[in-house]
């Protein structure tokens, strides 16, 4: 259903830096910056994009947006809540665990510009 994501950055160097690592921790390569300084990280499944806003106003997060990434393990997902902390990343919602209500893994996190991510494993 989607081709690609892009979400808001007021420094793309430091949200380059961000999701090199968080991104990285899960098995992506880094993003690379094309001649309009936008940031893409291309997979064969889709692409998520990091950009200045084109109307020249400071980036901002959705109210009630979260941009999801499919991890493979609950351990990746710790490793990419953990990279992210460290690279300026902010911890939100619940702490990183299995919720057995819905039997999913989930952790929380929001970005340098402030954008709610979540890293996500569907249980067995």
């Amino acid at each position: 259903m989607f081709s690609h994501i892009m979400v808001g950055a007021n420094n793309i160097e430091e949200s380059k830096a961000f999701y090199d690592a968080v991104l990285g921790a899960i098995g992506y390569k880094p993003g690379v910056i094309d001649p309009k300084g936008r940031c893409f990280y291309v997979t064969s499944s889709g692409i998520f994009s990091i950009s200045i806003p084109i109307d020249g106003e400071p980036a901002s997060p959705g109210n009630g947006s979260t941009v999801a990434f499919t991890v493979e393990s609950t351990e990746a997902g710790d490793a990419w809540h953990a990279a992210g902390i460290a690279n300026g990343g902010t911890t939100c919602e619940d702490p990183p665990g299995i919720r057995e209500e819905m039997n999913i893994y989930l952790a929380y996190m929001r970005d340098p510009a402030g954008n709610k991510l979540c890293a996500l494993l569907r249980m067995s």
